[in-house]
């Protein structure tokens, strides 16, 4: 008996440990929604570049309202992910706004930030066929690196968005495709996966 609850009373610190350490109030169902938002977003961008029944007088029109689709794409994401991780976390009695918050999203920013950066500088200079790619892996890149301040299943995430954003530079002339079912499908489908995982216990 002396051992079993030994056995516990190291688990039960382990698990304090793993909460202070990391930040794990991150919501399935916004990554879901993120997903959900992505593939919209992808689907007015094929809308955009495509024939269709929208008629744009200049290029300039055409690159001004993919990055406006874009845009509120990310700002749609942001918002209910905020929300949704604030109802989480007031649920399981943790502080959104602590030290494990705040590594997770400073290490989050450094890549996406300069991700953003680099994606200015490539549509200033008009390599459009790079933003897609960019956006990917950067996008990645930011969840490797948050992830250790988090929920392990971000790691995969990062890495199949880096994959999946390396293929879409090899293939060239099919971005919109590789960034729907990178920001979308994989949104998705972990956002799922961490639902039913982390989310229904």
């Amino acid at each position: 008996m002396d051992s079993k609850k030994y056995l516990e009373d190291i688990s039960e610190i382990k698990n304090m440990m793993s909460r202070s350490s990391r930040f794990i109030s991150l919501s399935g169902l916004s990554g879901i929604m993120a997903g959900v938002y992505a593939l919209i977003g992808g689907y007015l961008g094929y809308l955009i570049l495509y024939p269709s029944s929208w008629k744009f007088d200049t290029y300039q029109e055409i690159q001004l309202t993919l990055i406006a689709v874009a845009l509120g794409v990310v700002v749609m994401a942001v918002v209910t992910a905020g929300l949704l991780t604030f109802r989480k976390a007031k649920r399981s009695g943790e502080k959104v706004w602590n030290v494990s918050s705040k590594r997770l999203l400073l290490n989050f920013l450094i890549p996406l930030v300069t991700g953003g950066i680099f994606v200015l500088l490539l549509i200033r200079l008009e390599y459009w066929v790079l933003i897609a790619p960019s956006t990917l892996i950067f996008y990645g890149m930011a969840c490797l690196n948050a992830s250790k301040y988090t929920l392990g299943d971000v790691r995969y995430l990062g890495i199949t968005t880096i994959i999946l954003g390396l293929f879409s530079a090899y293939f060239t002339g099919y971005g919109l495709f590789f960034w729907s079912l990178g920001f979308g499908v994989c949104h998705i489908l972990y956002g799922t996966l961490m639902y039913f995982k982390y989310d229904r216990k």
